[in-house]
C-alpha cells in the first residue's frame, strides 16, 4: 500500500467508504495531537459527517502515536521520514470521499473545518485555506514568514504556474481523494504543500479559498520547519517546475542585451552617457549572447522532455517544438550561421594577407572575428540542439507507434 506500512493495509482490507478523512501528520506532537484528535471528532460529530480522524505518525518517540490512537484516531505508520511523506501515507490510507488535511500541532481549528468541506460538496477540487484573509493570531507566525515569506512565495505561486492561490503554505485544506493520485505527487519534504496547489493548477483542478485562523501552537518544542533551509528548497522547487523563468525568460533578457550591445560596438564604438564602448564591450556583449542562448536552449530541452514525461504540461510553444520541429530544418539553420562565421573568419584572413601576415589593427579586426566566432559557437549549439531535441523525441515516437500497434490489433479480423 505505498510508503505505509503492512499494519494499515491489514486495517484497510475491507475499506468503508465516508464522506470526509480528516488527515494529521504526526512527528512527536505528544503535547497536541490529542487535542487535535478530539476536536475533528467533535466536528463531524456536530456536523453529522461520516467520518474518520487519521493520524499519519511519520516516527514519533514521545508517545504521539498512543496519545492520538487514545482520543479516537486511527493511527497509520509512515516509516519514510518528511512531512510530505507522511501526508502521502496517511492519504493513502484514508477511506473517505474528500480529505482534509491539517497539523497535529493545534495551529489550526478543527472545529471550523465547514467551510473547506462545504466548498468541496459545491464541486470544488481543492478548497485552500487563507490565512491571511481569515486572521493570524499574535505570535502564531514569525514575522519575517507573515511579511515576506508567504507574500512572496505565494506571489511567485501566481506569477510562474498562473495560480489563484493567494496563500500558497496554508498547511488545512480540502480535496477530493479520487483525483489526488492523478497528481503524481513526487515531494517528501514541506514542498509537499506548493507541489500540490501547483499541479492541482496544472491538471486543470476547480480551486477555490476561504478564510481560516491561525492560532500559535500548542507545542514547547522549535518547530520543525527551518525558515531558511525550507524556505531556500521551496524557491529550488518552483524555479525546477518553471523552466521558463528559470532558464527562458533570463536567457532571452540576457541574449537580447547582448545583442542590443553588440549590433553597434560591431560597426563602431558606441556613446552611452559619456564613455565610450568598444571591442572589450563587444566581446562582453558576444558571451552575453552565447550563454543567454544555451539557456534558452536548456529551456526548451527541459519542456520537451518534462512534457513527454508528463510531470509538466506541454505548452503550446513546446507542443511546436515536439511536433514541427524537424532535424533537418535545425541542422539547415546551423549550417547558415555557420557558414556566415566562416565567412567571416575568411574576410579576417584576407585583411591580414593584405598587411602581409603582419601586425593588423586588433579593433577593426575584433569587430568581424568576435561576431564571426559568435556565429560559428552559436551554429554548433543550434546542430548540438537540433540533434538532442531528436533524441528526446525518440520515446515519445515510439510511445504513438506503440498506440497505433495496439490498436491495429483491436480490429485486425
Amino acid at each position: 500500500m505505498g510508503i505505509v506500512g503492512g499494519r494499515v493495509a491489514q486495517e484497510d482490507a475491507q475499506p468503508a467508504q465516508l464522506e470526509l478523512s480528516i488527515v494529521m501528520p504526526c512527528l512527536n506532537e505528544a503535547e497536541t495531537v490529542a487535542t487535535c484528535v478530539r476536536k475533528a471528532h467533535r466536528f463531524l460529530a456536530e456536523h453529522h459527517v461520516a467520518g474518520e480522524v487519521l493520524v499519519a505518525d511519520n516516527g514519533s518517540t514521545d508517545g504521539s502515536a498512543g496519545l492520538a490512537a487514545a482520543a479516537g484516531a486511527r493511527v497509520v505508520s509512515v516509516p519514510l521520514r518528511g512531512n510530505g511523506a507522511a501526508l502521502l501515507g496517511g492519504i493513502q490510507a484514508a477511506r473517505g470521499r474528500f480529505v482534509i488535511m491539517g497539523d497535529a500541532d493545534d495551529s489550526y481549528n478543527f472545529l471550523d473545518l465547514m467551510p473547506f468541506l462545504a466548498g468541496l460538496r459545491a464541486g470544488a477540487d481543492l478548497v485552500m485555506g487563507n490565512r491571511f484573509t481569515g486572521g493570524i493570531a499574535p505570535g502564531a507566525m514569525p514575522a519575517l514568514h507573515r511579511y515576506l515569506g508567504n507574500p512572496a512565495f505565494s506571489f511567485l505561486g501566481r506569477l510562474f504556474f498562473g495560480s489563484t492561490v493567494r496563500d500558497f503554505h496554508c498547511g488545512l485544506r480540502g480535496f477530493r481523494r479520487d483525483r489526488f493520485a492523478g497528481l503524481g505527487m513526487v515531494s517528501l519534504g514541506f514542498e509537499f504543500c506548493s507541489e500540490m496547489v501547483i499541479k492541482a493548477t496544472f491538471n486543470g483542478w476547480r480551486v477555490v479559498e476561504v478564510p481560516t485562523t491561525l492560532s500559535p501552537d500548542g507545542r514547547s518544542r522549535r518547530p520543525h520547519l527551518r525558515t531558511w533551509r525550507d524556505g531556500f528548497r521551496h524557491l529550488r522547487f518552483f524555479l525546477l517546475y518553471s523552466p521558463r523563468w528559470l532558464f527562458f525568460y533570463p536567457g532571452l533578457l540576457l541574449a537580447g542585451v547582448g545583442l542590443l550591445l553588440g549590433v553597434p560596438t560591431t560597426l563602431a564604438p558606441l556613446p552611452v552617457g559619456g564613455v565610450s564602448l568598444d571591442v572589450d564591450s563587444l566581446v562582453a556583449a558576444a558571451g552575453m549572447v552565447v550563454v543567454g542562448y544555451q539557456m534558452v536552449l536548456f529551456a526548451i530541452f527541459t519542456k520537451v522532455y518534462a512534457g513527454a514525461e508528463g510531470f509538466l504540461p506541454a505548452g503550446r510553444w513546446t507542443r511546436w517544438v515536439s511536433n514541427e520541429f524537424r532535424l533537418e530544418r535545425g541542422l539547415a539553420a546551423s549550417a547558415l550561421l555557420v557558414a556566415a562565421g566562416a565567412v567571416g573568419m575568411v574576410v579576417s584572413v584576407l585583411h591580414w594577407k593584405g598587411v602581409g601576415y603582419g601586425a593588423v589593427d586588433p579593433r577593426r579586426e575584433l569587430r568581424i572575428v568576435v561576431p564571426s566566432v559568435t556565429a560559428l559557437i552559436v551554429g554548433c549549439q543550434t546542430a548540438a540542439a537540433s540533434l538532442f531535441i531528436g533524441i528526446l523525441g525518440i520515446r515519445h515516437r515510439t510511445d504513438e507507434v506503440e498506440v497505433v500497434e495496439a490498436e491495429l490489433e483491436r480490429v485486425r479480423p
